[in-house]
């Protein structure tokens, strides 16, 4: 009986398992068909020109495009190649690829499941450009624009991946990096990575892991050591005004001259005005509306020690005793600490204190945007009265002398007292210039 029912089981089952598959079969040879004919479509040159004329009204300038297909390996993907933007100097992509999420766009939805970026070329006047030229798009697509809010959360990949994308600053200096983004379901990042291929602080790599609400876990290496914390964002409360971000982090044991490097050749880092590992703590916050201002709000402050620094540029020592300007040299420190203040671009340098042997200095530095050092620094050699220094000069080529009226009380102390009073007279007209400014006002 048992082995009746069997029989008559499998005689069943045989037909239904085979029309299956031959449902299953004429089910991927019409999917291969739509994707042939897709592909053989998006190919042509017409719909290559309409939608390179497309590109070029939404964005404000001139775009070309090297090719469009629909590819099957290793995942079904939109792959625009050879996109070129006009603008000068010409931003590029070698290729892109759109990777959708297919249950919804069976449903007519379209969500992008995945994003690929292949060796991108952005110099930052092409960036400045296009944001310009879209900046001045017709008020009602602004308007438009303002009353739809951001972009739909649908529309953006859960995945992106960048590789080998350059940016090239106004100066011609390019970073090339690869990164890999997760976004969680409310479109913010779930994890990332982030590798330097080139350029500045090369081979470092930056991991950041969402924690709980809006907040992450960040630990980067770089220049054999680490910088680990927690940043947290706290959103705008409406679309248009500010956010906040703000975080704490832990530096140890970075090669300081690594962090200031232009690229990572053993030239650039004997190049930098300062070398030793660095140990810090750092608080930072930003506020703005405007995601693309973010490094121009940035706020930090930290404080910090440098173990084995060398001041590169500056012979302090000689400075002291030559009483005049000094420039090359350098200055092996056994101790090197002190705080700093960033406000966007600008830094400066708090209660430096530096020692090493016979020599002790203290004082403050300011470093302008555009490299240029201002500050004040007293030096004491052999336990000397200390002798006010003037720094000035650029990062790249800095310089100490003393002031006009340090200068007059060093001439002073000379005549007086060769040798021994320079440094006392240099000291005392110093504070003499001071009392004078302070008593005219000036």
């Amino acid at each position: 009986m048992a082995r009746g029912h069997a029989q008559v089981q499998n005689a069943v089952m045989k037909p239904l398992v085979k029309w299956l598959l031959i449902a299953l079969l004429l089910g991927l040879l019409l999917l291969a068909g739509a994707l042939f004919a897709l592909h053989r479509w998006l190919g042509t040159g017409d719909f290559r020109l309409r939608a390179e004329h497309e590109m070029s009204q939404a964005l404000g300038v001139d775009v070309k495009l090297g090719g469009l297909a629909v590819t099957v390996w290793p995942l079904p993907a939109l792959v625009v190649e050879g996109i070129r933007l006009q603008t000068k100097p010409a931003l590029s992509i070698e290729r892109v690829e759109v990777r959708p999420v297919w249950a919804d766009l069976l449903r007519g939805q379209l969500a992008p499941a995945t994003l690929v970026v292949r060796r991108a070329v952005l110099p930052q006047p092409a960036l400045d450009a296009v944001l310009m030229l879209l900046q001045k798009k017709k008020q009602e697509a602004k308007t438009k624009l303002e009353e739809e809010g951001d972009l739909p959360l649908a529309l953006l990949p859960r995945r992106t991946l960048l590789e080998e994308l350059s940016w090239v600053d106004a100066k011609g200096v390019a970073l090339t990096i690869s990164a890999q983004a997760d976004l969680s379901a409310d479109g913010l990042p779930q994890n990332m990575t982030l590798e330097m291929l080139k350029g500045r602080l090369q081979g470092s790599r930056l991991q950041l892991q969402r924690d709980t609400g809006q907040a992450w876990q960040v630990e980067v290496l770089a220049g054999g050591g680490t910088i680990k914390g927690r940043i947290e964002l706290q959103s705008a409360a409406r679309p248009g005004q500010e956010f906040l971000l703000k975080g704490q982090l832990q530096t140890r044991g970075v090669e300081v001259a690594v962090l200031t490097a232009a690229d990572a050749s053993v030239k650039s880092k004997t190049a930098q005005p300062l070398s030793g590992l660095l140990e810090a703590t750092t608080t930072l916050s930003a506020r703005t509306s405007k995601p693309s201002a973010l490094l121009d709000a940035l706020q930090t402050q930290s404080t910090f020690t440098v173990k084995g620094a060398v001041l590169h540029g500056i012979d302090l020592a000689k400075a002291v005793t030559t009483v005049g300007i000094s420039r090359g040299g350098e200055t092996r420190l056994d101790t090197l600490a002190g705080q700093v203040i960033t406000q966007g671009r600008a830094v400066q340098l708090n209660n430096l204190v530096a020692s090493s042997g016979v020599l002790s200095a203290n004082g403050g530095v300011a470093i302008a945007p555009n490299k240029q050092l201002s500050g004040r620094v007293s030096v004491e050699l052999g336990g000397a009265v200390g002798v006010p220094l003037v720094v000035g000069g650029t990062i790249d080529a800095p310089e100490v002398t003393l002031s006009r009226s340090a200068m007059i009380g060093a001439a002073i102390g000379t005549v007086l007292l060769p040798g021994v009073g320079t440094g006392a007279g240099a000291s005392v007209g110093d504070k003499v210039g001071e009392g004078f400014k302070k008593l005219f006002g000036k």
